[in-house]
């Protein structure tokens, strides 16, 4: 017997009793998608060659031309305000959305797709949304997890060949029923359920599924033609025990005998369409099961799959759109806004605001882009995309509740002339939907990645469940030897593996050391806490807090190579150094909650270097406002996916900003005769332009004004 046999076959009962038990449809998620470059961060050795491999993002000319026509002629159609007020997106833009094929970007152009990327789709959804979050999630639900998805992975050929050309050109609208009222976030336990059947149909017998259902927030069902529905199959002729055949999906259109649309929704009053769908023995023949009868049972993996890749695309797309308004929003607000005869973003506490969001943002949109390249370049990381759901959702959530503080009472003012409101609204919204950040960041991004990116844990698990004492033997030696590794790493200093540019070296050998030393505590509690750890989710929560952290960290260093902007360096490095002394801090906390002897044997290792690993300084922040307050090309290039639309206090705020430049110098004279006068024209008088100096106090009014409204 080998030596690795004898160590498995001694460790076999004790990991069994260890390991928490895993259902098919636990295993379903694990097992979905690929591990990309979260891996190396779990692995504690990051290869920086591997992740600057990766991109730059690049569009198509087709992509391209349709982001400057097509989005930018939609964004000039829509009015937040208006369309808020509404309840609707007004019939010009539905027609212009099926017009131009933008429910189709993701099918291929053999249907009549656009047959857009990963990076383009999300780019388009993006540059909606700093306009009008309602039409964003309309054009996004159709090209996200849905219909054309599962059709162009499982669909049989029949189906691809029907719905894919009408979906793509919008004859058909979809929509997609997984949530129920009793099975939410526990999706995979849908009580909705199909019992396996036969009917006669125009003189044929028609094998299929009489189903009952009910399922709730189901965007765009008011308006759907054809419904894509998750139910439990059953097949009542076998033995007791085996008569449940797992999840199914399934298409059924509108209108079905016994299934009916129900009454609109309304998420925070928002404009875009969502209501529940219900269903009283609705026959679902086999042919309406995605991809026929060799698919039945096959949902919930097929569901998982698809969400690997889908969960870095719509949703953080939609908190990068927060983002890029909100710092536009209240950087140019504190601009034009005075207060004690200062802009008011010379205040330094507006001002750290300013400069915490700009870094938020350049670390979240970094690793949003880097993950689209990884996308368009075969991946499906399955972790790295739930790291970016709960990020960017939440870093547009900050960004919103920042730029609504900083506005005061402009912010909380409803009205045409709004910058913001509607958007703080619709924050809650995407933290909700497509897994809610509760779970996710709980259960998902460290459950699922302790077993999909640690180096060894699968193989054990594998072993475990095999009974394989040998393969458990090699795979807890080649534990030990990471542990060791890492634990080295930790104490005397990490090597930077690869070539990073030379300005942020120092910054990479802080991710390569945390990295290990995050890498050294995920394994420390996986062996104090073992199958308790999945039960302990502020823990799970932290550890998947610390990965996310040097996953965005490393996003920086990816974005600074390929973009190849030696201005940004300052606001890089800042970015690193923030996320970095998140992670650390984080990571020190969560030392705190586990059992004592072992951490504070092993404390040099955990903690080392951590006094590098200090929050940004007042200094800092203060010198990264003053120059996004001064060179507008910065402000720029953190926003580059901003839309101009059709009216509205975003489009009074662009107009008077761009007033302000050719009489920049001017304009803190202009504001003082202003306040001494208390008339624009008396104001702009002296100006040496008086008409543009009219011109811009007119905007600039405009935009410090509120909207009233009769009693």
């Amino acid at each position: 017997m080998s030596f690795a046999a004898m160590i498995g076959r001694a460790a076999l009962k004790p990991f069994a009793s260890a390991l928490p038990s895993m259902g098919d449809t636990e295993r379903a998620a694990l097992e979905a998608g690929s591990v990309g470059f979260e891996g190396e961060l779990f692995a504690g050795r990051p290869d920086f060659d591997a992740l600057l491999a990766r991109g730059p993002n690049r569009l198509t000319g087709q992509e391209q031309h349709f982001l400057d026509h097509e989005v930018v002629l939609l964004n000039a159609m829509l009015n937040d305000h208006e369309i808020d007020e509404a309840g609707d997106l007004p019939p010009e833009v539905w027609q212009w959305l099926r017009e131009r094929r933008f429910f189709g970007m993701i099918i291929p152009p053999e249907h009549g797709g656009l047959g857009f990327g990963h990076f383009a789709h999300a780019a388009v959804v993006t540059k909606i949304a700093t306009v009008n979050v309602a039409a964003a999630v309309t054009v996004m639900v159709p090209n996200s997890l849905g219909p054309a998805e599962l059709l162009l992975r499982y669909g049989t050929a029949e189906q691809k060949d029907h719905y894919l050309p009408r979906l793509a050109d919008g004859r058909e609208l979809p929509c997609f029923g997984l949530t129920s009222p009793y099975a939410g976030s526990d999706a995979a336990s849908i009580p909705d359920l199909g019992v396996l059947t036969e009917r006669e149909i125009d003189g044929r017998r028609v094998r299929g599924f009489v189903v009952n259902f009910d399922k709730r927030y189901i965007t765009l069902a008011p308006v759907a033609t054809v419904v894509g529905l998750a139910f439990q199959a059953c097949d009542p002729t076998r033995p007791e025990g085996e008569q449940l055949l797992g999840i199914t999906c399934a298409l059924i259109p509108v209108p079905t005998e016994g299934m009916e649309i129900g009454r609109r929704h309304r998420p925070m009053n928002s404009a875009f369409m969502n209501g529940p769908i219900r269903g009283t023995d609705v026959f679902v023949p086999m042919d309406w099961v995605i991809g026929g009868e060799a698919r039945v049972g096959q949902g919930w993996r097929m569901l998982m799959e698809s969400l690997a890749a889908g969960r870095a695309i719509s949703l953080p797309a939609l908190g990068a759109a927060m983002q890029q308004t909100s710092l536009f929003v209240v950087n140019g607000y504190s601009q034009v806004r005075e207060q004690f005869g200062l802009p008011i973003g010379r205040f330094h506490i507006i001002a750290a605001i300013i400069a915490r969001m700009a870094l938020d943002l350049y670390a979240s949109d970094a690793a949003r882009r880097y993950t689209a390249a990884a996308l368009d370049a075969g991946e499906q990381p399955s972790v790295a995309s739930a790291v970016l759901k709960v990020q960017l959702t939440e870093a547009g959530r900050r960004s919103v509740t920042d730029g609504m503080d900083v506005l005061g009472g402009k912010g909380i003012s409803r009205g045409p002339g709004n910058l913001l409101g509607v958007a703080y609204r619709h924050a809650p919204i995407a933290i909700t939907v497509e897994g809610a950040n509760l779970l996710t960041r709980a259960l998902i991004i460290f459950g699922q990645g302790a077993v999909r990116c640690h180096p060894h844990v699968l193989d054990e698990m594998a072993a475990v469940e095999a009974g394989d004492a040998e393969a458990l033997g090699k795979a807890l030696l080649g534990h030990l030897g990471h542990v060791f590794a890492n634990l080295r790493r930790g104490l005397f200093g990490a090597p930077v593996i690869g070539q990073v540019p030379d300005e942020l070296r120092a910054e990479a050998a802080g991710i390569a050391r945390l990295s290990a030393q995050f890498a050294l505590t995920a394994d420390l509690a996986m062996g104090l806490l073992g199958g308790r750890l999945k039960r302990m989710e502020l823990l799970s929560a932290r550890l998947g807090d610390v990965l996310s952290a040097l996953y965005l960290a490393a996003g920086c260093l990816w974005r600074y190579q390929v973009d190849a902007a030696p201005e940004m360096l300052p606001l890089a490095r800042a970015a690193i150094s923030r996320q970095l002394a998140l992670a650390a801090a984080t990571l020190h906390g969560l030392h705190r909650e586990l059992p004592g002897w072992p951490v504070r044997l092993l404390a040099p290792a955990l903690r080392g270097g951590a006094r590098k690993l200090q929050p940004l300084d007042d200094r800092e922040l203060l010198t990264l406002a003053e120059s996004l307050r001064t060179d507008p090309a910065l402000v720029k290039r953190l926003c580059p996916d901003l839309g101009v639309p059709k009216g509205g206090g975003l489009l009074d705020l662009m107009r008077a900003l761009e007033l302000a430049q050719p009489i920049a110098d001017e304009v803190p004279e202009l504001n003082r005769a202003l306040r001494r006068t208390r008339s624009l024209q008396d104001a702009a008088a002296g100006a040496s332009d008086p008409a543009a100096a009219l011109a811009y106090l007119e905007a600039a009014d405009k935009v410090i004004q509120v909207d009233d409204f009769a009693p």
